[in-house]
């Protein structure tokens, strides 16, 4: 059988790959040395020309499937990684048969979980990562996904303002369904509490995190803050007819968890004296949609916020409230975020993005300004920062973005 490959908008040097090798033994020219999470099969991080792929070694019936599911949920609009191509047919320079190959999209400035650990994230940010696989989870559960390997080894970790975004990598053992089931959600609920005990139990080993962390209730937290958002974005609300406010105050609580609402399910009772209000579809980025309509940056949803936040005191300081806010942020990013990104110093694009650079600058004239005792000028903070903080930073890009 000769060499197929399904692809998705193909790059042509994907062909020129050692496909007849097996992936274990391909050359230190092409794979590159990334931390990868815990896999059941062998994968390797690869550069053709200027971009990363993620290839996998795996029965082709599988690779076919995934790569379908994948693009499936792509097109839901959900988080993962982007399937690339589906590569059978392999044989080695014997006429020995090799297993078929996955190739995804290699994320850009995204992490697994033992990457960031190395890179010295502290343990008390492990609750970021928690709530980030939360978020990751109810949406997918939300759109019919039952995923059936939740772990933090099948994720890819975004930094997002102080937080981080969650990706889904490895779907082979998902189904979608036009609705899940209760049980379907709990079992995947048990099958993440049994994964990410024994992945943080392995951190613990390899002391990434002390020997006193508590583990149970990290595990824990997993369960509760499921529980908490699932109820948030699906839960039935009954209020009186004359309290009509509580559609509004749901739909703002939604907008502060960075989901909009596209949908509202509200039924009156038979003698019209109560109302039942439930969501019927919500979507993440609610933040991030608002920003790219008025400045067309498109970044992280936790991001997205922070920077409406100083748009809105911009618009504040230099007295334009009677201005349309779109005139107000068009400013800001001429005035304020594009001088302040060209400050980047050269190698600083493979450390962040533009967008987490200029959250933390934030931050840093925060801190700044309390050892200071006054307001410290954001052009002083973004030099205090390039100068102190993000030249320490290691790369978080493979393939960073040119230098503007």
């Amino acid at each position: 059988m000769a060499l197929q490959i399904l692809a998705s908008r193909p790059d042509p040097a994907i062909y020129t790959l050692p496909w007849s090798r097996a992936l274990e033994d391909w050359p230190d020219d092409v794979v590159v040395p990334l931390t990868r999470g815990l896999s059941r099969h062998v994968v390797r991080i690869v550069r053709v020309r200027n971009h990363v792929y993620a290839v996998k070694e795996t029965q082709a019936d599988i690779a076919r499937r995934e790569y379908n599911m994948l693009r499936e949920l792509q097109r839901l609009g959900l988080p993962t990684v982007v399937a690339k191509s589906v590569v059978t047919g392999r044989k080695d320079h014997d006429g020995n048969d090799l297993n078929a190959a996955l190739m995804t999209e290699h994320l850009t400035y995204s992490l697994p979980y033992r990457a960031l650990f190395e890179r010295g994230l502290a343990a008390d940010r492990l609750p970021s990562l928690i709530d980030a696989l939360v978020v990751l989870l109810v949406r997918l559960h939300l759109a019919g996904f039952y995923w059936g390997d939740v772990s933090l080894s099948n994720v890819l970790f975004v930094r997002d303002a102080n937080g981080f975004a969650a990706y889904l990598v490895d779907a082979e053992t998902g189904e979608l369904k036009p609705e899940l089931s209760d049980r379907l959600r709990e079992y995947d609920l048990d099958v993440a509490y049994q994964n990410i005990y024994g992945e943080l139990l392995d951190l613990q080993a390899s002391d990434s995190l002390p020997e006193a962390f508590p583990i149970d209730a990290i595990v824990e937290r997993l369960q509760t803050r499921y529980d908490a958002l699932w109820r948030e974005l699906t839960e039935e609300q009954v209020f009186s007819a004359e309290e009509m406010w509580h559609i509004e105050q749901r739909i703002e609580r939604l907008h502060d968890l960075g989901f909009d609402v596209e949908e509202l399910d509200i039924t009156t009772s038979e003698d019209g004296d109560t109302v039942a209000l439930r969501p019927r579809v919500v979507e993440l980025g609610h933040h991030r949609r608002e920003l790219r309509a008025l400045t067309g940056l498109d970044v992280q949803d936790a991001q997205a916020r922070r920077i409406l936040n100083d748009i809105s005191a911009y618009r504040a300081t230099r007295e334009l409230g009677d201005q349309p806010i779109e005139v107000a942020a068009g400013r800001w990013l001429r005035e304020i975020y594009e001088p302040i990104v060209a400050m980047r110093p050269p190698g600083a694009a493979a450390k962040l993005t533009p967008a987490q650079m200029f959250h933390e600058i934030l931050e840093h004239r925060w801190v700044l300004s309390q050892f200071a005792g006054e307001w410290v000028k954001l052009i002083n903070a973004a030099e205090s920062y390039y100068e102190d903080v993000i030249q320490h930073r290691p790369d978080e890009a493979v393939t960073p973005p040119a230098e503007d």
